[in-house]
């Protein structure tokens, strides 16, 4: 379906009056799933919450922990049974000083964060002529060596789409650019954020260096100031742009993250849980609202919002991984520790607040009916069947290294790079109206799951 009918589709449903949608229902949790859509709460209480009384919770340190604390209470006030924090062992980076100037040819300044699991400059910082790659393709063809004791500047033409596929095109730029950078010799790496705004706003986020190389610092510039240095580039008329650079983030070591975890007991306990997650931890630079404080709350109020409709017959569980942004210590921990507990089906929102358009399930060929329903019981919400298989989100390790059911609830992805990791992270930036939508429907596909006897998988 085309994304500008879809977009029409969801509006006429958020247009919709409650009795309207309810009175279409005979079954108690359509009709919540409906009065979700206009009249929910809990996901808001959550996200306004969790940013106005936390705020920040880089992964590993004292504001995570604090996060943790002020999940649980509020899992506990709301009736989820068996909350519980559970802890595990991280290597943590923190971020220091943060500057970049060029020195030559046109003396400015540049904003610019570190990017995660980089190396310091030290207090004096570093000053090096500038290498220019338009593109991450362009670095790889980079003859070894060739960078020697330079900074490499990797930028890319990121742009927004609906299901976020830009990311992959430019990701690698800070993925394992800088990796590649100091490979061929440069001494530290600048990338143009991976974002699709042109706030003065650079993003941060994680990178990771190939065994056997030195980490190197590294950093990402706000999109106005990558254009500014690209073009520098074309005024230069050949002659060298040195930047100084001053970044001095530091590892603590290993400290204690945790994972969140909470329940609605369902009325057959032997049956494999629905497992519903979203990550607590955040970057610093925001609030960490989209990401992924949002998430928490919608899986936290579809699975309320289940409840509210009677006992299920399966146990929903809540995971609210820690630890996700800087190398998905949590996911990867849970699933070490529960992996010989079967999970029935596994579902993950970290993708901001905007609408969900679109449904995804790993079962399409296996349990076909079941797909067709679920799907179908959303569609009143805007939300197109697909036949793209579903892989699951960071935090549902778990249910790939099990083998087991998925289901992505694909959000509109449009705003979210203008956002993620950055400042700009903030409570405002939230739709209340799109927010309920995704509470709408994810209490609709969380209640048909939860309350299925046979194989999600199979149907058998």
């Amino acid at each position: 379906m085309h994304k500008h009918l879809l977009a029409a589709v969801a509006a006429v449903s958020l247009a919709l009056p409650t009795a309207a949608l309810a009175d279409n229902h005979a079954d108690p949790l359509s009709a919540q799933a409906d009065h979700a859509l206009h009249h929910d709460e809990a996901a808001w209480d959550f996200l306004e919450g969790i940013t106005t009384e936390v705020g920040p919770r880089q992964a590993g340190t004292e504001a995570e922990a604090r996060g943790r604390v002020w999940a649980m209470a509020w899992l506990e006030e709301r009736g989820f049974a068996n909350v519980a924090d559970e802890p595990f062992q991280m290597q943590t980076w923190v971020r220091g000083e943060e500057t970049a100037w060029i020195s030559l040819p046109f003396e400015q300044p540049m904003h610019i964060t570190a990017l995660g699991n980089t190396a310091s400059t030290g207090p004096d910082g570093i000053e090096a002529e500038v290498v220019y790659f338009p593109s991450y393709a362009d670095l790889e063809a980079a003859e070894p060596g060739s960078l020697d004791g330079k900074i490499a500047f990797i930028s890319h033409d990121m742009r927004p789409t609906q299901d976020g596929s830009g990311y992959s095109f430019a990701g690698p730029a800070r993925w394992t650019g800088p990796g590649l950078a100091a490979s061929k010799g440069a001494i530290a790496t600048v990338i143009r954020s991976i974002g699709t705004e042109n706030h003065r706003t650079p993003h941060t986020g994680g990178t990771s260096f190939p065994e056997g190389v030195e980490p190197t610092p590294a950093g990402a510039l706000s999109n106005p100031d990558a254009d500014n240095l690209e073009r520098m580039f074309t005024r230069a008329d050949g002659r060298p742009i040195w930047m100084t650079l001053v970044l001095t983030p530091q590892w603590l070591g290993e400290t204690t993250s945790g994972n969140v975890v909470a329940e609605i007991v369902g009325r057959d306990p032997s049956l494999p849980p629905v497992l519903v997650a979203c990550h607590l931890d955040s970057w610093d630079l925001g609030t960490g609202a989209i990401d992924d404080a949002a998430g928490c709350g919608i899986v936290s109020a579809a699975a309320l919002n289940v409840a509210e409709a009677g006992q299920p017959l399966r146990t929903i569980r809540v995971l609210m991984a820690g630890a996700e942004e800087t190398g998905l210590w949590g996911s990867e921990a849970y699933s070490a520790a529960h992996i010989d507990e079967p999970i029935g089906v596994g579902m993950e929102s970290d993708f901001g607040a905007d609408r969900i358009w679109r449904f995804e399930s790993n079962f399409r060929e296996t349990n076909p009916d079941l797909h067709a329903r679920l799907a179908q019981s959303v569609a009143r919400f805007g939300v197109a069947n697909s036949t793209i298989v579903a892989t699951g989100g960071a935090d549902i390790n778990i249910s790939r290294d099990q083998g087991g059911a998925i289901i992505d609830l694909q959000q509109d992805g449009t705003r979210y790079f203008e956002l993620h990791h950055t400042p700009d992270d903030t409570l405002d930036k939230v739709d209340p109206v799109q927010l309920r939508q995704n509470v709408a429907v994810w209490t609709q596909v969380v209640g048909i799951l939860a309350n299925e006897a046979g194989s999600i998988q199979t149907g058998e």
